[in-house]
């Protein structure tokens, strides 16, 4: 068994200028913790794989396609693959996101 404590996890900058939280690198599925200040933004870009936006702290807003809806703590979002996507901080605090890629398109 493994168990990942995410709040241990090192918090990186990404290439995009984006807080993140590295928690699973395999073939089949890659997790990242996303962190974006208020006011902070994953800018609209697509990727070759489904991604689930699980929403663990705060509110925000999650373009996917030409749909765009507010969201907050508790709720998923389902972005198919190949679909332009991104992602808003609007809240007035940290917007925190788990992103989960499968298959992992890095592997």
């Amino acid at each position: 068994m493994e168990i990942i404590d995410i709040g241990r996890k090192e918090i990186e900058t990404t290439s995009k200028g984006v807080k993140a939280r590295r928690l699973v690198t395999r073939p089949a599925v890659a997790v990242v913790n996303l962190i974006l200040e208020p006011g902070g933004e994953v800018k609209t870009h697509t990727t070759p794989v489904d991604v689930y936006f699980h929403v663990m702290e705060g509110e925000g807003t999650v373009e996917v396609g030409d749909e765009r809806a507010a969201v907050r703590a508790g709720q998923i979002v389902i972005s198919p693959a190949n679909i332009p996507h991104a992602l808003y901080a609007t809240g007035e605090t940290p917007f925190s996101v788990l992103v989960v890629k499968t298959p992992n398109p890095n592997q």
